[in-house]
């Protein structure tokens, strides 16, 4: 069974080695944001002969070809996401490095109204949030 990033790949023409699946797979089943140094250890325990060079080769390639997307969330580390339709935003507890992904349709709203008073359409946006959960 091909995972969706799999077929995201095949659409975009891109090669799949068994390597390049796993490492597919790994992404597609990951409910976090890992970084290339997860998704590696991921990987290996799936199939002992991957590189760490093998990994960060694919997620380049993967993202030149916008299958999956780069979030840099100020901890260090290149965190990775598969590149949904789906717009939404992310809330990073800065205790615990947790990453909440959230959409909300009043502040699509307000976003919209802001650009369009200065003149503007909105053809992309991204938005961190960075908190302390409330005790």
């Amino acid at each position: 069974m091909n995972s969706r990033i799999e077929k995201l790949c095949v659409e975009r023409g891109l090669k799949i080695t068994e390597q390049r699946r796993v490492i597919c797979r790994v992404l597609s089943e990951s409910t976090d944001h890992p970084d290339v140094e997860e998704i590696f250890r991921r990987s290996v325990e799936q199939d002992p002969k991957i590189s760490i060079a093998t990994v960060y080769r694919t997620m380049r390639l993967l993202e030149e070809a916008s299958v999956i997307e780069k979030l840099d969330l100020r901890d260090g580390r290149a965190r990775y996401e598969e590149n949904r339709d789906e717009h939404h935003h992310h809330l990073i507890d800065v205790k615990t490095g947790a990453v909440i992904e959230f959409k909300n349709d009043e502040l699509e709203r307000i976003k919209a109204k802001i650009a369009s008073e200065l003149g503007y359409d909105i053809i992309d946006d991204r938005l961190e949030l960075y908190g302390i959960k409330k005790k």
